[in-house]
């Protein structure tokens, strides 16, 4: 079982993930933030297979967030989901330590191929 924290601060489209994923029962939505100090604690306080990072959340900057992340979790895989081109963002937070960056645009399948890499 692949146990996920999805971090985005909107609740729609955190809800519309969970319908995607509640069809693959290898997959399941541990927990929840809608910001960069929500990730934080939950990190601090539990394990995850997997952080779902959006880029634009309020708060701390998603790039402080993944620096964060990964010197408290250094294991933790990270996959960046921004509506955002990769073409723009990419190459920074894989640079920062994300293991993967998708678009919002992306089929869901993609999403679903990346997390159980």
């Amino acid at each position: 079982m692949i146990r996920l924290l999805i971090a985005d601060d909107h609740a729609i489209f955190r809800e519309g993930l969970k319908h995607i994923l509640e069809d693959h029962p290898d997959i399941a939505v541990a927990a929840e933030a809608a910001n960069g100090q929500e990730v934080l604690d939950k990190v601090w306080k539990e394990q995850y297979d997997l952080l779902l990072l959006d880029i634009g959340m309020p708060g701390m900057p998603a790039i402080e967030v993944l620096k964060q992340v990964k010197a408290a979790r250094p294991r933790l895989p990270v996959l960046v989901l921004s509506m955002y081109p990769e073409e723009q963002y990419a190459v920074r937070f894989i640079r920062a330590g994300a293991s993967g960056y998708l678009t919002k645009e992306s089929a869901p399948e993609e999403l679903i191929t990346a997390i159980r890499r």
